[in-house]
């Protein structure tokens, strides 16, 4: 059974309102669903979106696949950067800045600090980011193409 973090509609026409559930992938959207883990109000000004990060958590680490739009949610609230943290076996960072625009321009520049930091070299475990930060910091040209074996190659 592949379960999925989906959103059910609900609210009156033209004033839609979300729940984010737990769902089996072959129940219809707004049907049968295993657990609320929150809720999401698009429509409030500033959008609403209270979401039980444990129990999502707890979800993301037996194997639910977030949809798209839950997926930019859970991001959003700070919620799949820890989960990818606790899934690669780090800490949790403190939180960043809140806004978007110094986010991304403060990941390349953590990635590869990341990466001069750690003397280990990077392995088939790693993303292909990963090993192509370290390759950055250790001034290493590869294409920008390349698989993760090539990539593994030049390491």
């Amino acid at each position: 059974m592949s379960v999925k973090i989906r959103l059910k509609r609900m609210g009156a026409k033209k004033r839609p309102f979300y729940r984010v559930v737990i769902a089996d992938s072959r129940s219809p959207r707004d049907g049968r669903f295993i657990e609320t883990v929150g809720t999401y109000n698009p429509v409030a000004q500033p959008q609403e979106v209270k979401l039980d990060e444990e129990k999502i958590m707890s979800w993301l680490a037996n194997g639910a696949q977030p949809s798209d739009t839950v997926r930019n949610l859970l991001s959003n609230a700070g919620i799949m950067a820890k989960f990818a943290e606790t899934k690669s076996g780090k800490k949790p960072a403190a939180k960043k800045a809140s806004k978007p625009a110094k986010k991304a321009a403060a990941k390349p520049a953590a990635k590869k600090e990341e990466a001069a930091d750690s003397s280990s070299k990077p392995t088939t475990k790693n993303t292909v980011a990963e090993i192509k930060a370290y390759l950055d910091a250790q001034g290493t040209k590869y294409a920008s193409s390349a698989k993760k074996a090539d990539l593994l190659d030049l390491v």
